[in-house]
């Protein structure tokens, strides 16, 4: 076989392949065509959204400084349509906020793109007059969602009330397709509730507005009234009325899914007006399926008013305490109750009130009690009567009075077994 002198050629003319200077120039070409970094930069941009849109708001940031591409696909507008902007003042609050710098990024590169937005802010006033200022600069886009969110305190009511009212404005104005508007403890009013209607009215689909003390009773029948397909609405109970719930019931509005009403004393002694038995007939009918969640945050002497004829509520709440005859009351006139929590009720047994809550209110699921007493038998009768419909039983261990029928020791067995599975007291409250 002819060969060259040293190992150049072989017969067929051929390199050697255990030429040193071939072997590093194979693995050069390789390096420089098949590195992962050229894979990662070729992803398709429908994929690299895919992977941005799983990651937080600064490891995209980060991502974006990988190359011009990553860079190109921050800044695509599907990856903006969500935003929460979180508004704290460093002094105030160990929460992070949102960094300037970046807000001023979104308004002018992407308020076009923003859809669902909410703000959260801390207790200071600074804080709600930034997002104030947020919300009147968004002027080229079209909202669909939109939550304002206290975490300690109203700070959104210590906000002058033209500030906040114009801040709105911009947003209702503009956005056409606004269904969903959490506005909880804010200086909201009836003129800026009818530029909500006027303007969204065939969208608007779910509304919370607890704690607005500048709005009407008429305000917010003017917004039953034109918004036909409004499913979900929380409001303080001074702006409930009979009209409202007529016009919740009409034939051209939709099944309500939701009413959440919040009835809270201001004062003591304050009178609470009485709601027609009729009107609540009429939702019924028009809405059967819909759940009535009430918070009651009154005094013992303020419950006159309630629960003297039938109230198709079905979540109740009792924050402060509350007397052996309301809980009665309670148990003769709500059947469609299917969650109960009372945080308080005095030094006098709940037997009769639990049982007969058991046996009238036949979809009740979820109990809670806190500074209550029960006897531990009367406290058996009830979940045997009840029987494993209830998936929630949360009663504090002080609650319950061990009688000549149950220890402590022996209750929880008793118990669990009508329940069809293990069940304990509660050491601290769990609602």
């Amino acid at each position: 076989m002819k060969r060259i002198k040293g190992g150049e050629e072989d017969g067929n003319g051929s390199s050697s392949e255990s030429s040193p200077e071939a072997c590093k120039k194979v693995r050069t070409q390789t390096s420089e065509d098949e590195t992962p970094e050229s894979d990662w930069v070729r992803l398709p941009q429908e994929l690299l959204l895919h992977v941005f849109q799983y990651l937080p708001l600064l490891d995209r940031a980060y991502a974006s400084q990988v190359c011009r591409r990553w860079n190109q696909a921050f800044h695509m507008p599907e990856l903006w349509r969500y935003f929460e902007f979180e508004l704290n003042q460093p002094a105030s609050s160990y929460l992070k906020a949102t960094h300037p710098d970046l807000i001023k990024q979104i308004i002018t590169r992407h308020s076009n793109h923003l859809q669902y937005v909410s703000f959260k802010v801390d207790s200071s006033t600074e804080s709600a007059e930034a997002a104030c200022n947020i919300l009147s600069q968004l002027v080229n886009c079209s909202l669909k969602t939109l939550g304002l969110i206290s975490t300690a305190r109203p700070s959104f009511m210590e906000v002058p009330k033209s500030h906040f009212i114009s801040a709105l404005t911009v947003v209702f104005v503009n956005s056409k397709s606004l269904s969903s508007l959490k506005i909880d403890d804010t200086p909201v009013d009836d003129p800026s509730l009818k530029v909500l209607v006027a303007n969204n009215r065939d969208t608007l689909k779910l509304l919370k507005m607890s704690s607005c003390p500048h709005v009407s009773p008429a305000g917010i029948l003017c917004v039953a009234d034109q918004c036909y397909g409004l499913r979900e609405l929380a409001l303080n109970y001074h702006l409930l009325s009979d009209e409202l719930l007529l016009a919740l019931s009409s034939e051209k509005h939709v099944h309500l899914e939701h009413l959440r009403i919040d009835v809270v004393s201001e004062n003591p002694g304050q009178h609470f007006h009485t709601i027609k038995k009729t009107s609540w007939d009429a939702m019924v009918r028009h809405s059967p399926k819909f759940n009535l969640v009430m918070y009651f945050f009154l005094y013992e002497d303020e419950f006159g008013p309630f629960f003297n004829e039938e109230v198709p509520v079905t979540h109740l709440y009792f924050g402060r305490s509350v007397s052996k005859e309301v809980l009665g009351r309670v148990g003769l006139h709500c059947p469609r109750l299917v969650e109960l929590v009372v945080c308080a009720n005095g030094l006098r047994p709940l037997d009769e009130e639990l049982i007969r809550i058991a046996k009238r209110c036949t979809q009740l699921s979820a109990i809670g009690l806190g500074e209550c007493e029960v006897s531990c038998s009367a406290f058996v009768e009830f979940v045997k009567l009840c029987g494993r419909r209830l998936s929630q039983l949360s009663i504090m261990e002080e609650v319950l009075i061990p009688d000549h029928k149950y220890s402590l020791d022996e209750i929880h067995w008793e118990v669990s077994k009508h329940l069809g599975r293990v069940w304990f007291p509660d050491m601290m409250p769990t609602w």
